[in-house]
């Protein structure tokens, strides 16, 4: 890269200071981090050049990029002018901006020493109890916190991620990492995403694992705080699967209640105790409708919350906490049809205090290494 020109202008390092706070909005890293600067020039006459590369020909952000570099190397004093020119990486800098971000291998990055990204699998021992609704709400709830969240859509045959988030584009391809698309300060992946309206994904076991393999490593996440699963319901490949390939992952379990809800959380419980991993606690969905005249109706009876944590608890042999009870309220799910989940378009609903309870207890306990499995083998 060119950061001098002929006569050793130090407005040239200003201006890559400058351009130093301009973030690829994408990846979510400073351009100039990334190896996006290619030159910064000044002429005599105090113009400024400055030559952005792109990580795709075509960049949908290209607009976006070139007014915010301009707009940062303008707050430079002494120039007259800002001009910048973009253009697309060649192969081999895009292939080193891969290995930048992929730290120098192939890995699921979440497994990696250090890592301190908390991973919750919401899961169910049966469909039809909200859980798709509680994970977009939960991840919505973190991210306004100022967290950083990502989502993984891991229900590939039952995907509903997308249209919860209002996402209809797909992923930005960079080589062969992709850059998820973000919606309320949420990163988000969905097989839904590469599927046309309408079409069903017909895939067996060892097709699924390698879904939720390529989604956890060639997916560039960034650092976040959170990372959040939302698994099909019952105890089949995919929560295997998950259980495998991140083994700190722990399970959030979402309920009724029903009274046959603890007899679901029995093979939730055994699965958990097979895979080794700790049980987060459990969220009591549908857990009364409020009246007109402020009485509660419990539609769907009451206590269930309790017995699945009780069944579980004895399954996993540590305390499993009832995280909150969610009531039934029509605009949680009108949320999910428009897009905008409730705890943001509604905050003050009773519901969202419900749930915006449970993402604060998730996330503000201490993160550490204790009680977790790990990764290990012998060199």
């Amino acid at each position: 890269m060119n950061t001098e020109d002929a006569s050793g202008d130090d407005r040239i390092e200003r201006i890559h200071e400058a351009l130093s706070g301009v973030m690829d909005p994408e990846i979510h890293r400073p351009i100039t981090e990334l190896g996006m600067v290619d030159e910064v020039t000044i002429d005599a006459e105090g113009t400024a050049r400055v030559r952005v590369l792109l990580t795709i020909e075509g960049c949908p952000m290209r607009d976006r990029i070139e007014r915010e570099a301009a707009e940062a190397a303008a707050t430079v004093p002494g120039l007259s002018r800002v001009e910048v020119d973009t253009r697309a990486m060649s192969e081999e800098q895009r292939s080193e901006l891969i290995m930048r971000l992929r730290q120098g291998r192939r890995q699921i990055p979440f497994n990696q020493p250090g890592d301190l990204t908390r991973i919750f699998a919401v899961s169910s021992g049966k469909g039809g109890v909200g859980k798709s609704t509680v994970t977009a709400n939960l991840a919505a709830a973190m991210a306004a916190d100022g967290l950083r969240v990502g989502v993984i859509d891991a229900d590939i045959h039952g995907f509903s991620m997308p249209g919860m988030f209002g996402i209809t584009d797909q992923p930005t391809k960079v080589a062969d990492l992709l850059m998820p698309p973000q919606a309320h300060g949420v990163a988000v992946m969905s097989i839904g995403m590469f599927v046309p309206e309408g079409q069903a994904v017909v895939w067996r076991g060892p097709k699924m694992h390698r879904a939720i393999e390529q989604f956890a490593s060639d997916v560039y996440w960034g650092d976040l705080d959170v990372l959040l699963l939302d698994l099909p319901p019952g105890t089949g490949d995919v929560a295997i699967s998950v259980a495998q390939l991140l083994p700190t992952a722990k399970m959030l379990v979402v309920t009724t209640p029903q009274q046959s809800a603890a007899s679901v959380a029995e093979r939730v419980g055994s699965l958990a105790r097979s895979t080794e991993q700790e049980v987060a606690g459990v969220i009591e969905n549908m857990a009364g409708l409020t009246l007109p005249d402020g009485t509660v109706m419990d539609v769907f009876g009451s206590g269930g919350g309790d017995r699945v944590a009780a069944t579980l608890a004895e399954a996993v042999e540590h305390d499993v906490p009832v995280l909150g009870r969610v009531g039934l309220d029509p605009a949680l799910r009108e949320g999910s049809d428009t897009g905008t989940p409730l705890v943001l378009s509604h905050p003050e609903a009773k519901v969202s205090r419900s749930l915006i309870s449970v993402a604060r207890s998730l996330t503000h306990r201490p993160r550490g290494l204790g009680g977790m499995k790990l990764p290990l083998s012998v060199a």
